[in-house]
């Protein structure tokens, strides 16, 4: 009989960090992976509940706590297997989810302060283990049918649609305009979250299964919609949230203001080496930079500004920090890296200074009643303006879906929010207004989480294997 009391003994480890020193400069993933008989420690506390709250809160509802048993008992392609049961991207959500809302945030060892189990870091040391370790899923008993199916994106919905669609015989033809597979995950998320060998290594296992990619492919640019309606027996979309929210205040327009997303993306394929021609490196070095938001995209522009050298980093936000969208781990690892908050800061405009540099206006801002989704509006407080002098204005307030051009005359619907109508409750799971089209992700339910798109794509081929009565 194992350590009852393992849980004590062991203290929690998601991972050593790399010292502040260190990371601030490089553009690397900043916790270091367990190993094995760290994985085994880790997995070892987990109390087996009768009831796993950890797996309930797991948008994917992974079976956490009998894939730790298997990390445990060194069964660790059992553990590969069964994790990707439930998950297509468990190495990509091990490292990106905010587990601290949701499997650890739900962990029973929390209520007797000893910390949670480090499921996150459990969950990306399975994969990426039994990768190094030759480890591939098992295609054997896959019965092939003469079905294809178009899925438009790469990115986490459009995947995990892809993995179920292949699994059950249905060949996958998955269309993206990016030079690489994973959308957001891969240009929006920065290397020192999620190193971008992670995607390349996905890539190849999937092509392995026998998903096939077509890179470089906008549809509606190199090809028709309904050259794919013509062509294919079904089609899903899985194209992601990528118009910025504006804030609705003078100056957003202003040289040296950037949208959150479009500077990601630069940084990104400028590390990769992919940067387009004629297109320069988006560089803070030497600058003075101010983020507006406090969701995770606000951190990562942060955290980017940081490691390009930019000179000062504040991140104004018009709510308190205890109200913040984003993940606390990924607020503290600002922080520390040398970003300064101001909180409960209103942006009222910006200006442009006569030698260049730009006057952002800022009010001091309180809680206000709660609305009807129990959140509190951020008021201005009057006379409590006041002026930051920066060079450059990065906006991450948040993406919005949007329709494409063809959505008219393929008869598929969005509702006012730009939104594709697709709903999860009807006889045949997220398939659109037109019969033969299916969604899922963010396209669907608007900017969400990596780990919820996986699913809902997931989902979504559900509803596709139904529909062409393979299920």
């Amino acid at each position: 009989m194992g350590d009852v009391f393992q849980f004590m003994n062991v203290q929690r480890n998601p991972g050593d960090k790399v010292e502040v020193a260190v990371r601030k400069i490089e553009f690397k993933e900043i916790y270091t992976p367990l190993s094995k008989t760290g994985a085994g420690e880790q997995a070892g506390r987990c109390l087996s509940c009768g009831n796993p709250y950890c797996e309930w809160e797991c948008p994917v509802h992974n079976y956490i706590p009998n894939w730790l048993q298997l990390v445990q008992e060194g069964r660790l392609f059992e553990a590969a297997e069964l994790s990707h049961k439930t998950n297509s991207l468990p190495e990509v959500c091990g490292r990106v989810c905010p587990q601290d809302r949701l499997c650890e945030g739900a962990c029973t060892l929390n209520q007797v302060d000893a910390g949670a189990v480090s499921i996150g870091s459990v969950e990306k040391y399975i994969t990426d283990e039994a990768f190094k370790q030759g480890w591939r899923p098992d295609m054997s008993k896959v019965v092939w049918t003469d079905r294809k199916v178009a899925v438009i994106g790469a990115g986490p919905a459009g995947l995990g649609c892809a993995d179920i669609l292949v699994r059950n015989g249905v060949k996958p033809v998955v269309f993206d305009r990016y030079e690489e597979i994973g959308g957001l995950i891969t240009f929006g998320i920065p290397e020192f979250k999620l190193e971008k060998e992670i995607i390349k290594t996905r890539r190849l296992v999937m092509e392995g299964m026998g998903v096939e990619f077509r890179l470089n492919t906008e549809i509606g640019v190199h090809v028709t919609i309904d050259e794919l309606l013509e062509e294919y027996d079904a089609v899903f979309m899985g194209m992601g949230a990528y118009k910025y929210m504006k804030g609705g205040f003078d100056g957003e327009h202003l040289p040296g203001v950037l949208e959150a997303l479009p500077f990601l993306i630069n940084n990104v394929r400028n590390s990769m080496g992919t940067l387009p021609e004629g297109e320069a490196h988006l560089s803070m070095e030497g600058k003075r930079v101010v983020v507006l938001g406090g969701g995770d995209t606000a951190m990562d522009c942060n955290r980017t500004s940081i490691r390009q050298g930019a000179q000062s980093v504040i991140c104004a936000y018009r709510r308190d920090e205890e109200n913040m969208p984003g993940s606390k781990r990924e607020v503290a690892n600002a922080k520390e890296e040398g970003v300064e908050f101001l909180w409960n800061r209103q942006p009222l405009g910006i200006e442009q200074a006569a030698d260049g540099s730009l006057l952002l206006r800022l009010a001091d801002t309180r809680l206000g009643a709660p609305d009807a989704h129990g959140r509190r509006a951020a008021e201005v407080l009057e006379g409590s303006e006041q002026v930051i002098e920066c060079d450059h204005v990065v906006i991450a307030f948040g993406f919005q879906a949007e329709a494409a051009d063809w959505f008219g005359h393929t008869g598929i619907k969005t509702d006012k929010r730009g939104r594709t109508v697709a709903p999860e409750k009807q006889p045949f799971k997220f398939q659109t207004s037109n019969p033969k089209v299916f969604a899922g992700g963010d396209q669907v339910r608007g900017a969400d989480l990596v780990v919820r798109a996986v699913f809902e794509g997931r989902q979504a081929a559900e509803g596709m294997l139904e529909y062409l009565q393979i299920w």
